[in-house]
């Protein structure tokens, strides 16, 4: 059977517990029809890079399918039905990737940069600065004193 990526969006409105119950809706039609969910991850509530209908967020979900046509057939069909599924994209692929995709590892990588930082404030390894002397407010260069600004103005009349 043909390998696939399936990654759906759902409204913000839904709650989590919605969002694994549509996953597992989705499973269920899946295995129905002779297939076989070999991973299903949920990525969480994401910032959207523009509004979908109305929504500027989103549950992000993506499952790996090792399922027939038929069964991607039905499980899309489904989600157009489905008022809180936003936008769905499936991709066929040669091979699943091992382990964590790459918004799971991002999460992960986010997380152990926030455990290294410590306190948001504390200044970490570059401890103080030190004096850094005077420094020019504006960097512009300064007219001279011999030269009057000049405003020029026209009137018409």
């Amino acid at each position: 059977m043909p390998l696939y990526e399936h990654v759906y969006l759902a409204r913000q409105d839904a709650s989590v517990q919605q969002v694994e119950e549509l996953t597992a809706q989705l499973k269920g039609v899946v295995e129905g029809l002779g297939g076989t969910i070999s991973k299903a991850e949920y990525w969480g509530v994401k910032s959207l890079s523009y509004r979908l209908r109305k929504n500027r967020k989103a549950h992000f979900t993506l499952m790996n399918l090792d399922a027939p046509p038929a069964a991607i057939n039905e499980i899309e069909r489904l989600e157009r039905l489905n008022e809180d599924v936003l936008r769905y994209l499936t991709i066929r692929v040669e091979e699943h990737e091992e382990g964590p995709s790459a918004m799971m590892r991002r999460v992960e990588r986010d997380r152990d940069r926030d455990d290294r930082r410590g306190d948001r404030f504390d200044r970490g390894d570059r401890g103080d600065r030190g004096d850094r002397g005077d420094r020019p407010r504006d960097r512009r260069p300064r007219e001279s004193a011999d030269e009057p600004e000049t405003a020029t103005t026209t009137t018409e009349e």
